[in-house]
Protein backbone atom coordinates (compact mmCIF):
# COMPACT_ATOMS: atom_id res chain seq x y z
CA UNK A 1 0.00 0.00 0.00
CA UNK A 2 1.70 3.31 -1.06
CA UNK A 3 2.25 5.63 1.60
CA UNK A 4 0.67 9.52 1.35
CA UNK A 5 4.28 11.29 1.57
CA UNK A 6 7.56 10.36 0.61
CA UNK A 7 10.08 8.94 3.26
CA UNK A 8 7.56 6.74 4.85
CA UNK A 9 7.79 3.25 6.26
CA UNK A 10 5.96 0.53 3.88
CA UNK A 11 2.48 0.16 5.00
CA UNK A 12 1.61 -3.20 6.54
CA UNK A 13 -1.10 -5.14 4.00
CA UNK A 14 -5.07 -5.15 5.14
CA UNK A 15 -7.32 -2.60 6.50
CA UNK A 16 -5.44 0.20 8.77
CA UNK A 17 -6.80 1.25 11.76
CA UNK A 18 -6.34 4.47 14.21
CA UNK A 19 -4.49 1.70 16.79
CA UNK A 20 -2.06 0.34 13.91
CA UNK A 21 -0.92 3.94 13.70
CA UNK A 22 -0.59 4.18 17.69
CA UNK A 23 1.27 1.30 17.56
CA UNK A 24 3.52 2.26 14.89
CA UNK A 25 4.39 5.20 16.64
CA UNK A 26 5.25 3.82 19.84
CA UNK A 27 7.65 2.09 18.00
CA UNK A 28 9.26 4.73 16.28
CA UNK A 29 8.32 3.34 13.09
CA UNK A 30 6.98 6.73 11.92
CA UNK A 31 9.71 9.09 13.26
CA UNK A 32 11.54 10.45 16.01
CA UNK A 33 10.71 8.31 19.40
CA UNK A 34 7.95 9.86 21.34
CA UNK A 35 9.13 9.44 24.15
CA UNK A 36 11.50 12.01 23.66
CA UNK A 37 8.83 14.44 21.92
CA UNK A 38 7.11 16.68 23.92
CA UNK A 39 4.50 19.06 23.45
CA UNK A 40 5.29 22.73 24.36
CA UNK A 41 1.92 24.36 24.40
CA UNK A 42 -1.71 22.91 24.48
CA UNK A 43 -4.59 25.29 23.98
CA UNK A 44 -8.08 25.47 23.42
CA UNK A 45 -9.93 27.55 21.06
CA UNK A 46 -14.06 28.61 21.14
CA UNK A 47 -15.77 29.86 18.32
CA UNK A 48 -19.35 30.93 17.93
CA UNK A 49 -20.86 31.63 14.50
CA UNK A 50 -23.26 33.22 12.05
CA UNK A 51 -22.32 33.85 8.50
CA UNK A 52 -23.78 36.55 6.82
CA UNK A 53 -27.11 35.27 5.39
CA UNK A 54 -27.64 32.91 6.86
CA UNK A 55 -30.48 32.02 9.14
CA UNK A 56 -28.17 29.75 11.59
CA UNK A 57 -25.22 29.79 14.17
CA UNK A 58 -22.89 27.48 15.48
CA UNK A 59 -20.20 26.80 18.19
CA UNK A 60 -17.18 25.01 17.58
CA UNK A 61 -14.41 23.72 20.22
CA UNK A 62 -11.66 22.67 19.29
CA UNK A 63 -8.04 21.50 21.90
CA UNK A 64 -5.03 21.91 20.26
CA UNK A 65 -1.27 20.73 20.98
CA UNK A 66 2.08 22.05 19.50
CA UNK A 67 5.14 19.27 19.18
CA UNK A 68 7.69 21.22 17.38
CA UNK A 69 6.62 23.66 14.87
CA UNK A 70 3.15 21.81 14.00
CA UNK A 71 -0.18 21.72 15.83
CA UNK A 72 -2.39 18.97 16.24
CA UNK A 73 -6.03 19.57 16.46
CA UNK A 74 -9.24 17.81 17.57
CA UNK A 75 -12.91 19.59 17.60
CA UNK A 76 -14.95 18.62 20.88
CA UNK A 77 -18.38 18.96 21.95
CA UNK A 78 -19.15 22.02 24.00
CA UNK A 79 -19.98 20.18 27.17
CA UNK A 80 -17.13 17.43 26.77
CA UNK A 81 -13.90 20.34 26.49
CA UNK A 82 -11.18 18.34 28.19
CA UNK A 83 -8.80 21.02 30.44
CA UNK A 84 -5.54 20.54 28.46
CA UNK A 85 -3.64 23.15 30.49
CA UNK A 86 -1.40 20.17 32.03
CA UNK A 87 -0.38 18.35 28.70
CA UNK A 88 1.87 21.13 28.01
CA UNK A 89 5.80 19.42 29.00
CA UNK A 90 4.14 15.94 28.81
CA UNK A 91 5.38 13.96 26.21
CA UNK A 92 3.80 12.25 23.26
CA UNK A 93 4.34 8.98 24.52
CA UNK A 94 2.54 9.70 27.42
CA UNK A 95 -0.59 12.02 25.74
CA UNK A 96 -1.09 8.92 23.93
CA UNK A 97 -2.67 7.50 27.09
CA UNK A 98 -4.50 10.03 28.07
CA UNK A 99 -8.22 9.36 28.98
CA UNK A 100 -9.57 11.62 26.57
CA UNK A 101 -10.23 10.72 23.08
CA UNK A 102 -9.30 14.24 22.12
CA UNK A 103 -6.23 14.33 23.58
CA UNK A 104 -5.17 11.37 22.54
CA UNK A 105 -6.10 12.37 18.76
CA UNK A 106 -4.62 15.81 19.04
CA UNK A 107 -1.68 14.63 20.32
CA UNK A 108 -1.41 11.99 17.50
CA UNK A 109 -2.32 14.56 14.55
CA UNK A 110 0.72 16.90 16.20
CA UNK A 111 3.02 14.00 16.05
CA UNK A 112 2.30 12.44 12.50
CA UNK A 113 2.33 16.84 11.50
CA UNK A 114 6.06 17.14 13.33
CA UNK A 115 7.69 13.97 11.97
CA UNK A 116 5.46 14.28 8.01
CA UNK A 117 4.62 18.07 7.83
CA UNK A 118 2.42 18.48 4.83
CA UNK A 119 4.50 21.13 3.12
CA UNK A 120 7.64 18.20 2.37
CA UNK A 121 4.67 15.32 1.15
CA UNK A 122 3.30 14.95 -2.07
CA UNK A 123 -0.34 16.75 -1.80
CA UNK A 124 -1.28 19.91 -4.19
CA UNK A 125 -1.32 23.10 -2.26
CA UNK A 126 -4.73 24.96 -2.44
CA UNK A 127 -5.44 28.79 -1.52
CA UNK A 128 -8.20 29.62 -0.40
CA UNK A 129 -8.10 34.01 -0.89
CA UNK A 130 -9.11 36.38 1.70
CA UNK A 131 -12.74 37.48 2.56
CA UNK A 132 -15.04 37.10 5.18
CA UNK A 133 -16.31 34.48 6.75
CA UNK A 134 -18.90 33.16 4.40
CA UNK A 135 -17.11 33.85 1.46
CA UNK A 136 -14.11 31.72 2.88
CA UNK A 137 -16.57 29.11 4.18
CA UNK A 138 -17.79 28.85 0.30
CA UNK A 139 -14.36 28.74 -1.49
CA UNK A 140 -13.26 26.18 1.17
CA UNK A 141 -16.67 24.20 0.83
CA UNK A 142 -15.98 24.05 -2.84
CA UNK A 143 -12.42 22.83 -3.32
CA UNK A 144 -13.75 19.94 -1.25
CA UNK A 145 -16.98 19.13 -3.13
CA UNK A 146 -13.94 19.22 -6.05
CA UNK A 147 -12.59 16.13 -4.53
CA UNK A 148 -15.54 13.80 -4.19
CA UNK A 149 -15.83 13.18 -7.93
CA UNK A 150 -19.22 11.87 -7.32
CA UNK A 151 -20.82 10.22 -11.04
CA UNK A 152 -24.23 10.83 -11.96
CA UNK A 153 -27.13 9.72 -10.00
CA UNK A 154 -24.38 8.67 -6.88
CA UNK A 155 -25.68 9.80 -3.50
CA UNK A 156 -23.39 11.14 -0.82
CA UNK A 157 -23.28 10.51 3.02
CA UNK A 158 -22.49 13.45 4.04
CA UNK A 159 -21.04 13.33 7.69
CA UNK A 160 -20.64 16.40 9.95
CA UNK A 161 -23.10 18.76 8.69
CA UNK A 162 -21.77 21.75 6.97
CA UNK A 163 -24.06 24.11 5.08
CA UNK A 164 -21.59 25.19 2.74
CA UNK A 165 -20.56 21.54 1.44
CA UNK A 166 -24.18 21.13 0.88
CA UNK A 167 -24.78 24.63 -0.94
CA UNK A 168 -21.77 23.27 -3.67
CA UNK A 169 -23.65 20.06 -3.77
CA UNK A 170 -27.21 21.03 -4.29
CA UNK A 171 -25.45 23.53 -6.84
CA UNK A 172 -24.23 20.48 -8.85
CA UNK A 173 -27.24 18.13 -8.70
CA UNK A 174 -25.63 15.64 -6.36
CA UNK A 175 -28.04 13.92 -4.19
CA UNK A 176 -26.80 13.31 -0.45
CA UNK A 177 -27.86 12.66 3.20
CA UNK A 178 -27.21 14.97 5.80
CA UNK A 179 -26.38 12.98 9.25
CA UNK A 180 -24.45 14.79 12.24
CA UNK A 181 -24.95 13.03 15.70
CA UNK A 182 -26.50 16.55 16.87
CA UNK A 183 -29.53 15.83 14.70
CA UNK A 184 -31.51 18.54 13.55
CA UNK A 185 -32.25 20.27 10.22
CA UNK A 186 -30.18 21.75 7.52
CA UNK A 187 -29.98 25.21 5.80
CA UNK A 188 -32.57 24.00 3.55
CA UNK A 189 -34.80 22.48 6.18
CA UNK A 190 -33.96 18.84 5.82
CA UNK A 191 -33.78 16.61 8.34
CA UNK A 192 -30.43 15.57 9.40
CA UNK A 193 -29.82 11.79 10.26
CA UNK A 194 -28.01 10.61 13.67
CA UNK A 195 -27.37 6.87 12.55
CA UNK A 196 -25.99 6.42 8.64
CA UNK A 197 -26.58 2.45 9.43
CA UNK A 198 -30.47 2.56 8.03
CA UNK A 199 -29.17 4.56 5.07
CA UNK A 200 -28.69 3.89 1.27
CA UNK A 201 -25.46 5.91 0.04
CA UNK A 202 -22.54 5.64 -2.61
CA UNK A 203 -20.02 7.60 -1.54
CA UNK A 204 -19.39 9.17 2.47
CA UNK A 205 -18.01 12.56 2.12
CA UNK A 206 -17.18 12.88 6.45
CA UNK A 207 -15.14 15.60 8.41
CA UNK A 208 -11.99 14.60 10.00
CA UNK A 209 -14.03 14.91 13.60
CA UNK A 210 -14.81 11.14 12.53
CA UNK A 211 -11.62 10.37 13.27
CA UNK A 212 -11.86 11.45 17.05
CA UNK A 213 -15.23 10.61 18.21
CA UNK A 214 -15.33 6.52 17.14
CA UNK A 215 -17.31 7.23 14.10
CA UNK A 216 -14.47 7.22 11.38
CA UNK A 217 -13.74 2.84 11.68
CA UNK A 218 -17.33 2.09 11.17
CA UNK A 219 -18.05 4.13 8.28
CA UNK A 220 -15.17 2.43 6.28
CA UNK A 221 -16.50 -0.48 7.36
CA UNK A 222 -19.17 0.30 4.94
CA UNK A 223 -17.24 -0.11 1.77
CA UNK A 224 -18.53 3.32 0.64
CA UNK A 225 -15.17 5.35 -0.68
CA UNK A 226 -14.45 8.11 1.78
CA UNK A 227 -13.70 11.88 1.19
CA UNK A 228 -12.42 13.53 4.30
CA UNK A 229 -12.39 17.25 4.72
CA UNK A 230 -10.10 17.34 7.99
CA UNK A 231 -9.46 20.18 10.73
CA UNK A 232 -9.63 17.63 13.27
CA UNK A 233 -7.01 15.14 12.53
CA UNK A 234 -5.86 16.58 9.32
CA UNK A 235 -2.15 14.68 10.17
CA UNK A 236 -3.71 11.45 10.34
CA UNK A 237 -6.21 11.50 7.59
CA UNK A 238 -4.00 11.23 4.26
CA UNK A 239 -2.50 7.49 6.31
CA UNK A 240 -6.06 5.98 5.38
CA UNK A 241 -5.63 6.90 1.66
CA UNK A 242 -5.56 3.83 -0.44
CA UNK A 243 -7.35 1.75 2.48
CA UNK A 244 -11.15 3.09 2.24
CA UNK A 245 -9.87 6.83 2.28
CA UNK A 246 -10.60 7.81 -1.87
CA UNK A 247 -9.26 11.90 -0.64
CA UNK A 248 -8.36 14.36 1.72
CA UNK A 249 -8.60 17.96 2.32
CA UNK A 250 -6.64 18.51 4.94
CA UNK A 251 -6.58 21.79 6.92
CA UNK A 252 -4.20 22.18 10.13
CA UNK A 253 -4.34 24.95 12.38
CA UNK A 254 -5.19 28.12 12.17
CA UNK A 255 -8.69 27.24 10.09
CA UNK A 256 -10.00 29.15 7.35
CA UNK A 257 -12.67 30.54 10.13
CA UNK A 258 -10.11 32.09 12.39
CA UNK A 259 -8.88 35.00 10.54
CA UNK A 260 -9.86 37.01 6.80
CA UNK A 261 -6.65 36.54 5.36
CA UNK A 262 -5.63 33.44 2.79
CA UNK A 263 -5.93 29.97 4.58
CA UNK A 264 -4.18 27.18 3.05
CA UNK A 265 -5.61 23.43 1.90
CA UNK A 266 -3.41 20.18 1.31
CA UNK A 267 -5.63 17.85 -0.97
CA UNK A 268 -4.13 14.08 -1.24
CA UNK A 269 -5.35 11.42 -3.29
CA UNK A 270 -5.42 7.88 -2.99
CA UNK A 271 -2.22 6.44 -5.69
Amino acid sequence: MTPPADGREPEPTGRRTTADLVHRVRLGRLGPDPAGCAVSVAFTTRQGARHAGRGRSYRNTVVSLRVGEAVGSCAVEPDDEPDVADCAGASVADLLDHPHAAVRTATLDAYLMHAHPHETSQAEVVRIGAGDSLTKSMDRAEAVVDLLDARPGQRVLVVGVVNSLLHHLRARGVPYVPCDLKGGRTEWDEPIVTDFRDTDFDLVLASGMTLGNGTFEPLLATGAPVTLFAQTASAIAPWFLGSGVRAVSAEPYPFFWLHGGPSTLFHYREP
